[in-house]
């Protein structure tokens, strides 16, 4: 594993700037990685490494840096739950840590350097400094990953009977007979629904300030 130091530059020049939550992906996903015994995640022990991330903010990608589990290899799993916090499977012997940063940190930040006024800065030197045990709460889990939800697993690839789309990785659903992906299935949920004839409206530039932890 390489030093803190280290993940924190590379986490820097992945995310773009280097912020609290840099800081805390870094150190969550370096307590999980040691927790499991895996020393090299992106190099040796890359293959054994899957991670359900429950937030999708700076901390995020940190974690990504560190543990080299990706979206697009399958490794790392978004669940949105809006929640601090990260999953290390070791798929090679099932084990499972759960890690979940502790709200406390963020008071525990203001008494180690209440000379410091600007609230990243502060968290960033004291999350750096601070115990594991003061920064995080762990504790072993349960996974269960089915085939499909391996890296590398390659399924057969169908037709959504409505919208005609392919689906892979068995997110379908079989109703009375029917093949349908889950936009069609429940549309409902979908998370975009068909633009309507109108004028299209203009798209309000997203603010650019990084929300850290």
């Amino acid at each position: 594993m390489k030093s803190l130091d280290e993940l924190l530059r590379k986490a820097e020049i992945a995310h773009g700037h280097l912020c609290a939550g840099q800081v805390l992906g870094v150190r969550m996903a370096m307590l999980g990685c040691r927790r499991l015994g895996i020393e090299e995640p992106c190099g040796r022990d890359r293959k054994r490494l899957v991670t359900f991330i429950e937030i999708d903010r700076c901390a995020t990608d940190a974690i990504g840096v560190v543990t080299g589990c990706r979206l697009g290899k399958r490794a790392l799993k978004f669940r949105d739950w809006g929640k601090m916090a990260a999953t290390f499977v070791d798929v090679a012997t099932g084990r499972a840590v759960r890690i979940v940063a502790l709200e406390s940190s963020k008071q525990r930040a203001r008494e180690m350097f209440p000379q410091i006024a600007d609230r990243n800065q502060q968290q960033m030197q004291a999350y750096r400094e601070m115990h594991d045990a003061d920064l995080f709460g762990e504790r072993w889990v349960e996974v269960t990953l089915g085939p499909s939800e391996m890296p590398g697993f390659k399924g057969a690839r169908v037709a959504c009977a409505e919208c005609g789309e392919g689906i892979n990785y068995e997110r379908f659903i079989e109703r009375d007979g029917t093949t349908l992906c889950m936009a069609c299935a429940w549309p409902e949920q979908r998370y975009y629904r068909p633009a309507g004839s109108g004028a299209p409206r203009a798209i309000q530039e997203p603010d650019a300030r990084c929300e850290c932890a």
